[in-house]
């Protein structure tokens, strides 16, 4: 597998933490002088800004929900506009329960996109039982590349036809453009085995339909094919559509402080998953998940000041899995790999993605805004061409 470095991005965001964030934040980041007055600093969140000026916050509850209008842009939705949230709720004793939540979204974008998501992590009373869900519905439009790091550039200016897995094709920009609907249903429960340490099973049901490949024309002298194409064809798969359903075993250590918004500790992750024909799997096929996070503080009076680590790798062990199943750049369960690229960029039988991000407050004193700059890169095979 070639390594290659995708991006170094330097790229501050600006954004607004919702309610729930607050309960990651566990000490004052302002030191106290006794000798003088200070003023008094706290970290807030939108609650605070919408309550009435001299009147008392209420006391904290178990369960806190934000609702939001949901408008951005960026290069995989183009504009998109609608509403998503968050729920947080303890489901025991804050002093022995972790925090759960779920989040949600429906939304309409500026490629003709629908999507809607609800992703759930959820602990049980003593953190005896973890549930995490990724349920989901897409009408999605993107374009693929082919497979590997090697794939043709997402630019005007590629100039040439390239030959993979031995059919010709030409294309000017690079992509090429499908269509299709989605619906993903992964869900894996977690029973504690010690402090931090948890064991479980999981099923996971990917289906894609409606496949409809745009530059795919297989009634032109010469046929214009695509990769999807071909490499469905080279596999067994049906073009127009293909499912990929089946169970795991999954290993998890958690020591982070805080599910939403950690400060330090420690994630690590391992699933392996057996994907067979008597579950609905279109073939049989095994594949293996690793993924680790952690964070190092920068300033024990501002502890929003840190640096966070990701790093994932999606590897296939046995069989074939279809083309829009392979692990791609932003296909992660929060989309959050490959900022700045297209997603579906880049994809690959194996993959392997890492990422570090400098994290600081920019309101000092509330902490309500803040900022981030990170790097990341990515490496993807395509074992048809030894890459």
């Amino acid at each position: 597998m070639k390594i290659k470095l995708l991006n170094t991005v330097f790229l501050l965001m600006i954004f607004t933490y919702g309610s729930i964030i607050s309960y990651g934040q566990t000490s004052d980041p302002i030191s106290k002088d006794s000798t003088k007055p200070t003023k008094i600093c706290e970290p807030k969140d939108i609650r605070d800004l919408l309550r009435k000026k001299g009147k008392p916050p209420k006391p904290q509850k178990q369960t806190s929900l934000l609702i939001l209008p949901n408008i951005s842009s960026n290069p995989t939705n183009g504009f998109l506009m609608g509403v998503g949230g968050n729920l947080a709720v303890y489901f025991g004793p804050k002093e022995s329960t972790r925090i759960s939540f779920a989040g949600f979204s429906i939304a309409v974008t500026s490629k003709k996109q629908f999507l809607s998501f609800l992703k759930t992590n959820i602990y049980t009373k003593d953190n005896k039982l973890f549930l995490k869900g990724d349920l989901r519905y897409y009408h999605f439009r993107l374009p693929t590349y082919g497979l590997g790091t090697n794939s043709p550039p997402d630019s005007t200016d590629y100039d040439g036809g390239w030959i993979w897995q031995g059919a010709d094709t030409k294309d000017t920009e690079g992509g090429y453009p499908m269509l299709y609907d989605n619906i993903r249903f992964h869900e894996v429960a977690y029973i504690k085995i010690n402090s931090g340490f948890y064991g479980g099973i999981g099923y996971h049901l990917d289906y894609f339909w409606k496949i409809v490949d745009s530059k795919l024309k297989l009634d032109t002298l010469p046929k214009q094919i695509t990769p999807h194409f071909v490499y469905s064809k080279v596999h067994g798969f049906n073009t127009d559509n293909y499912i990929l359903s089946g169970l795991s075993i999954n290993f998890m250590y958690d020591s982070r402080d805080n599910l939403i918004n950690p400060y330090k500790g420690y994630f690590a992750n391992i699933s392996y998953r057996i994907n067979q024909t008597w579950l609905g799997s279109d073939q049989n096929a095994s594949s293996l998940w690793l993924e680790f996070r952690t964070y190092i503080g920068l300033s024990k009076k501002m502890p929003r000041h840190l640096i966070a680590f990701w790093t994932f790798g999606n590897f296939q062990l046995t069989g074939e899995r279809p083309y829009l199943t392979l692990m791609a750049l932003g296909e992660d369960q929060r989309a959050r790999s490959g900022r700045g690229y297209v997603g579906g960029r880049f994809r690959g039988e194996d993959y392997v993605y890492a990422e570090a991000e400098y994290r600081f407050p920019i309101s000092q004193c509330s902490e309500l805004i803040g900022g981030v700059i990170f790097v990341n890169m990515n490496t993807a095979s395509n074992r048809a061409t030894n890459v």
